[in-house]
């Protein structure tokens, strides 16, 4: 079941998407602000998305701004057009895909360009990990066990 994350901006919104099984994130593109939520659903119906995760813009602080507002709006919109609809905060997404574009060569202009993609990417990985562990409880392995057969399967 594939997984769609929404990191919004002023002007931009990048979008990734998960592979059919929900395992691995990608980044899929960027739009424009402007008619975002129409955009957004078609990709999402297109792609036969289950979830859709929009990411929070928090304050350091971790309180909300007017930013998250308009992430929360966004979210409900897509929730009442029928999508199941979850929040993540996405302090700093940004930040760490500039700092993996700048690390892979790409050119200021490129960076500009997939940028918000890369940091739903992002977004979505925390997302999946989340998820995981979640599915996981507590448990954390101290030791793989010596008899490989008694990982459970997530």
């Amino acid at each position: 079941m594939r997984v769609l994350a929404v990191d919004s901006g002023k002007v931009r919104v990048g979008l990734a998407v998960t592979d059919a099984d929900g395992l691995i994130a990608s980044p899929l593109r960027v739009i424009e602000r402007r008619g975002a939520c129409e955009a957004i659903r078609q990709a999402a119906e297109d792609l036969d998305v289950a979830t859709i995760v929009v990411g929070l813009p928090l304050n350091m602080d971790g309180s909300e701004g007017p930013s998250a507002e308009d992430a929360r709006a966004l979210g409900e919109r897509l929730r009442a057009a029928g999508f199941q609809v979850e929040y993540l905060d996405e302090r700093l997404t940004t930040v760490g895909a500039e700092r993996v574009l700048i690390e892979s060569g790409h050119s200021r202009r490129r960076r500009r360009e997939i940028t918000d993609a890369v940091a739903a990417a992002i977004l979505l990985e925390a997302y999946l990990a989340r998820r995981r562990n979640a599915r996981l409880g507590d448990r954390r392995w101290a030791e793989p066990p010596a008899d490989p057969d008694a990982w459970e399967e997530t």
